[in-house]
Parts: structure tokens; C-alpha cells; sequence
């Protein structure tokens, strides 16, 4: 049986978990299995990693368009599915009432996700 497995040089290996380690205060080490907030918090983990799937999706697309690599009309569409996209996820923050600041999170090197 063959595993498939991820190649890392040590040095990477070592900033990962030094990366790891500064993140570490902000995690918290206790998870609040309130039944109460069940759904918030997994409407605030849900959210947060669309928000950041976006913000990615919206860098790449600016790329692209920088590079010239989309059509006008690849362009438009590309345009109107990330508004839509964020006109959805405000309406979605205030189903649940949540603030941008909830969905923050620090991205280590590159910064907060907000």
C-alpha cells in the first residue's frame, strides 16, 4: 500500500511550527460546548472561513485581470458573483448577530483575515 504524503524541507517545517507556537494565546484551550450557542458559533466558524475563501477568491481574480488572462465578460461575471457573494454573507452576519471584528482571525505572517 503506497501512502501519499507531504514532502517538507526541515527548515519550512520548523516556521510552520514556530508560526504555530505565536498563535498559540489566541486559541483558546477549552472548547465552550454551550448547547445554548451551538449555532452561533458554528454560524461564526462557517463565516469566517467563507469570508477568507472570498478575500482569496478576490486576490486571485485581481491577478488574473492584472495579467490580462479574463475577457470582459469573464471579468463582469467574476465581479458580480463576489458582490453577491458578500451581500450574502452580510446578510448571514445579521441573521446571527455577528460584527466583521467576530470573524476576524490573525493569518500569522500575512496579517489579520479583516
Amino acid at each position: 500500500m503506497v501512502k501519499a504524503g507531504i514532502e517538507c524541507e526541515p527548515e519550512y517545517l520548523e516556521e510552520f511550527v514556530q508560526e504555530m507556537e505565536r498563535a498559540a494565546p489566541s486559541v483558546p484551550q477549552k472548547i465552550k460546548a454551550d448547547p445554548e450557542n451551538v449555532e452561533q458559533g458554528l454560524a461564526k466558524l462557517v463565516l469566517t472561513i467563507v469570508e477568507l475563501l472570498r478575500k482569496l477568491m478576490e486576490k486571485q481574480a485581481l491577478r488574473r485581470v492584472e495579467r490580462g488572462a479574463l475577457t470582459d465578460e469573464e471579468i463582469e461575471r467574476v465581479g458580480l458573483t463576489l458582490m453577491k457573494l458578500e451581500e450574502k454573507l452580510e446578510e448571514l452576519k445579521q441573521v446571527f448577530g455577528l460584527e466583521d471584528e467576530e470573524l476576524n482571525i490573525d493569518l500569522g505572517p500575512l496579517g489579520n483575515l479583516m
